[in-house]
């Protein structure tokens, strides 16, 4: 994976990337309504446990997606995906609230490209 397109966390001594795909960014809107209602619901949570839930099942999938893509291009040496219980067991509150900025760092990856494009239409990626 190119860390044009993504950010890098720890869980339990394994380093994981973080990658706002196409498929994540459904599974986000389906559960959400779309990327622009993330921030303002993992504020919102009413209590402490349902914040840590969405944490958890945002980290899942966004590192389940550079495994997943790994799976995709290497089919004879596939990796096993990330469960949600295991980040649970694997991490600390304390942990996952510094993951916060890997997930927005990832996600604003994940649009960049797309939001310079709209903007500039001569631009054609370089940076």
């Amino acid at each position: 994976m190119d860390n044009e397109r993504s950010a890098k966390i720890n869980i339990g001594g394994t380093d994981f990337e973080l990658v706002l795909t196409t498929r994540a960014t459904k599974e986000i809107a389906r559960r959400y309504g779309g990327l622009e209602n993330l921030g303002e619901k993992l504020m919102k949570a009413e209590n402490f446990e349902l914040a840590l839930d969405e944490i958890i099942w945002l980290i899942t999938l966004l590192a389940n997606q550079s495994i997943l893509i790994h799976n995709l291009r290497n089919k004879d040496a596939p990796k096993s995906v990330l469960t949600e219980d295991e980040v649970e067991l694997l991490t600390s509150p304390l942990e996952l609230a510094s993951y916060k900025a890997a997930i927005t760092e990832a996600m604003f990856k994940g649009t960049k490209r797309d939001i310079e494009s709209e903007g500039d239409l001569k631009n054609t990626g370089a940076e």
